[in-house]
């Protein structure tokens, strides 16, 4: 009789979720010399860490709830991620404008200060007071005030962690699912299924890290049965044909007391958001008619030309995770996150909460509740990010290949930074390149994603690693599907 196949050496961490909370735990125990595998049932970042706002921000308006160690951590993480990741985080200026019947001039002054005082020594500019000079506006030439945040391409910054965890040692899975677990005193018995069948693996711990689907990974898959309760809230954005000029965002303060961001997206579009409508399903992700409506009108309480339903060309929206605090509005619900660590056996931590800004300082934290040393990536660039300035690193991607039309050759510095000479290595001409698939997208770079960023359709490539779905027609998409389905065959 032939002996039972004995079960491979136990990972030291299993996470669930390839969002930012997962892959960033999963960099930050890679590092630390850890025996890592991440799971991910979809794509890297495919649920709300690519539907984000698109903010590396302290969040102003949290300090109206007194959550000022959050805004201080977030305030924090911001400096950290814009001289570790220049190239997919870089400053954006915001400009509010003053309506007498919202907030008072002398609150908002106030709360502007208490932020920049949060944000001591973050490296950008203090806000001041300025008068408007938008002709787009209705209050053109009224007063206002401009601050400074951060902006982040959502799910590149997952891809990059994910990129930076693998370059440390850890194994990505993604399309692949977490079936069920059974625990034992010291170590998880795992079962996966992914497109080629069943398997199972050894686990000494599990982080459920699955964002939305945490309860449901935690109750139905892992068998548990205590965990903090959660709310899922939608935010839900439009992106509309470009309606402000400048490089500057908009704070826009609505008469309910909540406020939308209008912000500059891509070179054409202006992106309106956010919505907070609670929801019962992590998928309920379509954006409603009435938040469409919402999001059009507080846009148009500022614009002199009011948006129409017909100028918007796409939307979206994503499931965040709140920790329930009984609080009854969705948009007082706190951002904080909250780490639940089940020692019943083999270690269960599980992540409620959380945000885009504050993943890498959450990574570090869920580290120090499992007993980990090590793993510090405060001053590890992400992968392209060992960059000092991005505009010299702009100006010598022109010089090199001057072949590449400007929106192409600024997308691409931006998306992969330093690592762009892996991408276009020896390439003299756009012939070079490949088939273009429209909009500048070519081969080679699709060759690329595939090889290195775990891209695996249409999708994958041109809503997540590019952002390029909103250029390219049916027809394109469909050479482009076929191209990758015949690449990866």
């Amino acid at each position: 009789m032939k002996p039972a196949p004995s079960m491979p050496e136990p990972y030291d961490l299993l996470i669930v979720g390839g969002g930012v909370n997962g892959t960033a735990i999963a960099r930050a125990a890679a590092v630390a010399g850890k025996r890592v595998l991440l799971v991910e049932q979809g794509d890297l970042a495919q649920g709300t860490s690519s539907a984000s706002t698109k903010l590396m921000h302290g969040g102003l308006r949290y300090l109206e709830y007194h959550e000022y160690k959050l805004v201080r951590e977030a305030l924090a993480e911001r400096a950290v991620m814009l001289r570790t990741a220049p190239h997919i985080v870089w400053p954006l200026e915001f400009r509010l404008p003053h309506m007498p019947s919202m907030r008072p001039w002398p609150i908002v002054r106030m709360g502007l200060w208490l932020y920049d005082l949060f944000a001591w020594g973050g490296g950008l500019p203090r806000s001041r007071g300025i008068r408007l000079d938008d002709p787009a506006l209705v209050q053109n030439g009224g007063r206002g005030f401009s601050y400074w945040d951060g902006w982040v391409d959502d799910a590149r910054l997952v891809v990059l962690n994910a990129m930076d965890a693998a370059e440390a040692g850890a194994e990505i899975r993604t399309r692949t699912r977490l079936e069920s677990a059974q625990r034992q005193a010291e170590q998880w018995t795992v079962t996966l299924r992914d497109a080629t069948g069943v398997h199972q693996v050894a686990a000494r711990t599990i982080v459920n890290a699955a964002g939305p689907w945490v309860e449901q990974v935690l109750h139905g898959r892992l068998g548990q049965n205590d965990s903090s309760p959660i709310r899922l809230v939608r935010g839900s954005h439009i992106v509309v044909k470009r309606c402000l000029a400048g490089d500057h965002a908009w704070l826009l303060q609505q008469a309910d007391g909540r406020i939308v961001f209008a912000i500059p997206y891509l070179d054409d579009f202006t992106l309106i958001g956010t919505t907070e409508v609670t929801v019962n399903d992590p998928t309920d992700t379509v954006i409603a008619p009435a938040e469409i409506a919402y999001l059009l009108d507080a846009a148009n309480r500022y614009l002199r030309t009011p948006l129409r339903e017909d100028a918007i060309v796409g939307s979206y929206g994503g499931i965040r995770p709140l920790v329930d605090d009984g609080t009854q509005a969705a948009s007082a619900v706190s951002r904080d996150y909250r780490l639940e660590l089940d020692r019943k056996g083999a270690p269960l931590l599980s992540v409620f909460g959380g945000k885009i800004t504050t993943a890498r300082h959450l990574a570090q934290a869920a580290l120090e509740r499992l007993g980990i040393e090590g793993g510090d990536t405060r001053n590890r660039a992400l992968p392209g990010g060992d960059i000092r300035d991005f505009g010299a690193l702009l100006a010598s991607v022109r010089e090199r290949w001057p072949f590449l039309d400007e929106p192409v050759a600024r997308r691409m510095a931006h998306a992969y930074g330093s690592r762009i000479d892996t991408l276009l290595v020896n390439a003299r001409t756009a012939d070079d390149l490949g088939t273009d698939f429209g909009a500048g997208l070519r081969a080679r770079e699709v060759d690329y994603l595939i090889r290195h960023e775990w891209a695996r359709s249409a999708d994958d490539i041109l809503w997540r690693r590019t952002k390029l779905g909103y250029y390219l027609d049916p027809a394109q998409v469909e050479r482009l599907g076929h191209y990758i389905r015949e690449t990866i065959a």
